[in-house]
């Protein structure tokens, strides 16, 4: 669970069924916490184990982030981990200099439906996710996808080279900017004055009401979206494309949050580790990982900010699975996967034969990288080449010949002049001869 603006599950609620003995914590605007020295402000979001809240420190005089685990003792086991993977990343990091979010305070908090853990972690802003679905999913400057790789890796270096954690779920939600895209959702920017005891009325219940009737306006929200879409399809109202939006001004400084996953290199409690779209090959075949599964997350992350799209989204399909799918996503990509790789892992004879062949997907259509951002995407030829030879090595089947992220913070790509994709011109394409890796044939021309 981000401790954002706004929350990955913005569009839906928790609902009121775990609020009860073991699930979450029924708060309200005004409620107190730890002998009054916390006033909870607003919901900022919710996830499966926590719901985060805007508070106020009355000791601080700042605004933070307060996140309230359910009571169930597993819960509470898992928040007691990602506590102590907090304070060490504090504890490293004195002047907040890492990209990395920073454990303000812990405590427990009893309540009717059991004893809570709770943390305090600096306010940021909207997550990547949000940012890209602000722009459209149409892709960020490349200047932009720069400044936010430089902070993503110099949080990773930290977390890799100087503690020894692993992240495990490093995609765009769980990267948070510094600031709020909309100004006026910023409690500093927006001179918001805090709110320093519980409003009048709703005393009893009112948890319970504000969902209802949350969940009630949803619902004729998504009613009046799906008209909309109809009359668009049907060429009516609706039809009108919408413009642009400017991200100048967007402060796209971020850093790195939810730890609820993350693990010590050497004390890993988990096989499958990682979100879908951004999982490494070695955690499908079972091959064990390291800090070079973060790496390939970092690179599907950095090609969806610069393209608006997941690089790899696999289906299930006829006789195949999502896995098998996944991995004929990647080698289309990148080529075919070195056999020892493709047949050392604990699940490799799920998928591949003796000869490192895909049992049930036989048929590939190569498309590298570099023709992908091209032929898709419309970037120049220069920017293109540039972005995947910076990106490549990350996507190496091999974990061991990944850059770390101390190398990357060192490539050429990241420190180039502050380019956009349509301000470098295509190269010319007379006497230039390019490798189609579809049909292994060598074409002369563009």
């Amino acid at each position: 669970m981000s401790c954002s603006s706004s929350s990955a599950s913005e569009d839906e609620d928790e609902g009121i069924d775990s609020y009860r003995k073991g699930g979450y914590h029924a708060v309200r605007v005004g409620d107190s916490f730890a002998g009054g020295r916390y006033i909870a402000q607003r919901k900022l979001g919710w996830g499966q184990f926590s719901t985060v809240w805007l508070a106020y420190d009355t000791r601080s005089s700042r605004y933070v982030a307060l996140k309230i685990q359910k009571s169930a003792p597993q819960f509470a086991q898992a928040a007691l981990h990602e506590i102590e993977i907090l304070s060490a990343i504090a504890d490293g990091d004195a002047s907040n200099s890492k990209y990395v979010i920073r454990l303000v305070d812990h405590f427990k908090h009893a309540g009717p439906n059991g004893q809570h853990l709770c943390m305090v972690l600096e306010f940021l802003g909207d997550s990547l996710l949000r940012l890209i679905k602000y722009n459209r999913y149409k892709g960020l400057e490349l200047n932009k996808v720069r400044e936010i790789c430089k902070c993503i890796l110099t949080g990773l270096d930290y977390l890799h080279r100087e503690l020894g954690i692993i992240h495990t779920d490093l995609k765009p939600e769980n990267i948070l900017l510094c600031s709020t895209i909309n100004p006026s959702k910023d409690p500093v920017k927006s001179g918001m004055t805090p709110i320093l005891e519980r409003p009048e009325g709703n005393q009893n219940g009112g948890a319970a009401i504000n969902l209802v009737e949350k969940k009630l306006k949803q619902r004729a929200r998504r009613a009046v979206a799906r008209i909309s879409e109809r009359r668009a399809s049907m060429g009516g109202v609706g039809t009108t494309p919408k413009p642009d939006r400017s991200l100048d001004g967007i402060d796209v400084r971020c850093k790195v949050v939810d730890f609820g996953n993350a693990c010590w290199s050497d004390k890993q409690f988990a096989e499958e580790i990682q979100t879908r779209q951004y999982r490494a090959p070695e955690v499908i075949l079972r091959s064990g990982y390291s800090f070079s599964a973060d790496m390939w997350s970092f690179a599907c992350t950095a090609v969806e900010l610069a393209t608006g799209e997941m690089l790899f989204t696999p289906k299930e399909g006829q006789g195949y699975s999502d896995d098998e799918d996944h991995l004929a996503l990647m080698m289309e990509l990148l080529g075919k996967m070195p056999r020892k790789i493709a047949t050392g892992g604990a699940r490799s004879k799920d998928y591949f034969d003796r000869y490192g062949d895909l049992k049930r997907i036989r048929r590939l259509k190569y498309w590298p990288l570099d023709r992908l951002l091209v032929d898709k995407y419309k970037f120049s030829e220069t920017d293109a080449k540039k972005f995947a030879e910076f990106l490549c090595p990350l996507f190496d089947f091999e974990p061991e010949k990944r850059p770390t992220a101390q190398q990357c913070l060192q490539h050429p790509w990241l420190n180039m002049e502050n380019l956009t994709k349509n301000e470098v011109k295509s190269e010319p394409t007379i006497d230039k001869v390019s490798v189609g890796m579809r049909n292994l044939q060598i074409k002369v021309g563009k």
